[in-house]
């Protein structure tokens, strides 16, 4: 877990860790397929070259550049949480509230 900008969790305060947590003890009781597959518009597996600039900056400064993705949850609303996905487990990297890792671009804007 980063504890640095950019995307921090030394920003995360008491409420919203606990809010945050929650989210991850419920998708705890799901399976990989549950998450990933059954609810894939909201979690999902992105390529390195999906990201902003400033994530595959720090990705190569932490030497992980050489990953082919990164797995995003959907916590609520814009906020998100990214990780590295191995096997069944999902080591988190990222608190990115504000969707600014991989920034959605609106249709017809």
């Amino acid at each position: 877990m980063e504890m640095r900008e950019p995307f921090g969790w030394h920003e995360v305060d008491e409420a919203t860790l606990h809010e945050i947590r929650e989210k991850l003890r419920w998708f705890e009781s799901m399976t990989i397929n549950q998450i990933f597959v059954v609810s894939r518009k909201l979690n999902h597996p992105v390529a390195l070259d999906k990201l902003c600039t400033e994530a595959r900056k720090r990705l190569a400064e932490l030497r992980l550049d050489d990953l082919d993705e990164l797995h995003t949850l959907h916590l609520s609303g814009v906020k998100r949480v990214w990780g590295i996905l191995s096997g069944n487990v999902l080591s988190l990297l990222w608190w990115d509230p504000n969707h600014q890792v991989c920034p959605s671009i609106k249709r017809h804007t």
